[in-house]
């Protein structure tokens, strides 16, 4: 697949998920065959280019490349303005975030809210594309709500703006989360638009993605929270998809090694007080599934210290391995 100059190696794409898809992340994802990891979300005003959290959250240090950033914002020219600026330092594909329900971005009118405003929507893609010489994607919902599914719609306005990707969840901004995700609504949008369809929802094992990938039409897949706590999860995929066969679970060893890897990176990307904190959830997340997962996971939450956080997730697989 290509998206502009860039020729990917799969259709496997990580979701873009603030507070979740951060260097680390996207590090291991990529390396576990992730085709492409888009950045988390940063905002278009410029007034807060300059914060800890937008520096933090646009910081590619030793990332392959393409380098996608996600923009989010409702005026046409900051965004253009913030797709301008991120290409400057360094962004190779600049993502438009159409896609968030969450309340504090809806509010703002940004993310999936954007959907129930076409103009809106068409003047802020002609002017992101028109901004910047980079490809410009899109990800978004199928609509604002059950009663008003405008994905076709939406489609067809990016595709004439000169977006050259787009990613969609199958799921309403109303919906957020809830339900099953509507596969057909994203295959309908595949088989009318010439650009790449990427679907999103409800992929969780290699076998869900065959079926999305057959059920749609799409170009690739795009997962998110599926991934949380196992980027492993895009080999399992690759791997399924190529030979139809179930990779073996990554062994404790494995696990232990991927997880403290991660932890290391976040406490040297937040420091060692806020990646202890940030850790928590990735620590959750991996040990879930695992024999005394969740007693491990209600001891460890309470450690504030990076080296003390270390050492019990350590002990923690070298137990389970003997």
């Amino acid at each position: 697949m290509r998206i502009g100059a860039h020729q990917l190696r799969s259709g496997l794409f990580v979701a873009p998920m603030a507070g979740i898809t951060d260097r680390p992340f996207r590090r291991l994802a990529r390396r576990f065959g992730a085709a492409l990891a888009v950045s988390e979300m940063v905002s278009a005003r410029p007034e807060l280019r300059g914060s800890r959290k937008s520096r933090l959250r646009l910081d590619h240090c030793g990332e392959a490349g393409p380098i996608s950033v996600q923009i989010a914002g409702n005026d046409p020219a900051m965004l253009a303005d913030a797709a301008r600026y991120n290409v400057e330092q360094g962004a190779e594909i600049i993502d438009i975030n159409m896609g968030c329900p969450a309340k504090k971005v809806c509010n703002a009118y940004a993310g999936s809210a954007l959907l129930e405003n076409e103009a809106l929507v068409a003047r802020i893609l002609e002017a992101v594309v028109a901004a910047v010489a980079v490809p410009v994607t899109l990800k978004v919902r199928t609509g604002p709500s059950p009663e008003r599914r405008n994905a076709l719609s939406i489609a067809r306005i990016a595709e004439c703006a000169g977006v050259q990707l787009l990613a969609m969840h199958g799921r309403t901004r109303a919906c957020r989360f809830e339900g099953r995700a509507e596969h057909d609504s994203i295959a309908e949008v595949k088989s009318r638009v010439r650009i790449p369809v990427i679907a999103n929802g409800d992929i969780a094992t290699p076998e869900e993605a065959k079926q999305v990938l057959a059920a749609t039409g799409a170009d690739g897949i795009m997962i998110g929270r599926a991934a949380q706590g196992a980027p492993w999860l895009f080999r399992e995929i690759a791997h399924y998809l190529e030979t139809g066969e179930r990779l073996p679970a990554p062994g404790a060893a494995e696990m232990r090694s991927v997880l403290l890897e991660q932890l290391e990176a976040l406490y040297d990307l937040y420091g060692e007080e806020q990646g202890t904190r940030v850790a928590r959830k990735h620590i959750g997340w991996t040990v879930r599934p695992l024999p005394g997962g969740e007693a491990f996971r209600s001891r460890v939450v309470r450690i504030d210290a990076a080296l003390a956080q270390h050492a019990a997730v350590n002990d923690y697989f070298e137990r389970l391995a003997a």
